[in-house]
């Protein structure tokens, strides 16, 4: 079989998404693709979600931080932005998503958006609520273990 002429063939653009979860949490392909493939088709219906054709290419998510990078057609863009920033679960987690850029290549994306230095995690022990508790610090953000969830807090909420 042939292959079509440059002309012919399909163009994409390519969008940089950050993740920001709960620490501890690791997100795999399968899963964000599945997420994104519903808020598509809850957003959009059946036939906008087809016109989109999003594909997770490459994920870096992990402790609760990280990225990946979603294909989609061009012209699509600003929709497959929409349906990104709808997505609020994936795999039973609740989750922050940002697209960072958009791009014409998938090299270009990952270079220009992607490498950006990960936020190191650090686990300490912080008085919340008038009480030990565990804690896990990025940056300026504070996710502090209560019972068997989180809560997200400050430096200044800490006492």
């Amino acid at each position: 079989m042939k292959h079509l002429p440059k002309h012919l063939q399909p163009r994409w653009r390519y969008l940089a998404v950050g993740v920001e979860t709960w620490p501890g949490v690791d997100l795999d392909r399968a899963a964000i693709q599945h997420a994104l493939w519903g808020a598509a088709r809850g957003l959009l219906g059946d036939l906008g979600s087809a016109q989109l054709d999003l594909t997770v290419l490459s994920t870096h998510v992990s402790d609760g931080t990280g990225g990946f990078v979603v294909r989609t057609h061009r012209g699509e863009s600003e929709r497959a932005r929409a349906v990104v920033a709808s997505v609020t679960e994936i795999d039973g987690h609740e989750v922050g998503l940002r697209v960072r850029g958009t791009s014409g290549t998938v090299r270009a994306c990952e270079e220009k958006y992607m490498r950006r230095r990960r936020e190191q995690t650090d686990q300490r022990d912080v008085v919340f609520r008038d009480a030990e508790r565990s804690a896990s610090v990025r940056g300026d953000r504070v996710d502090v273990r209560t019972g068997d969830s989180f809560a997200g807090a400050t430096t200044l909420d800490l006492g």
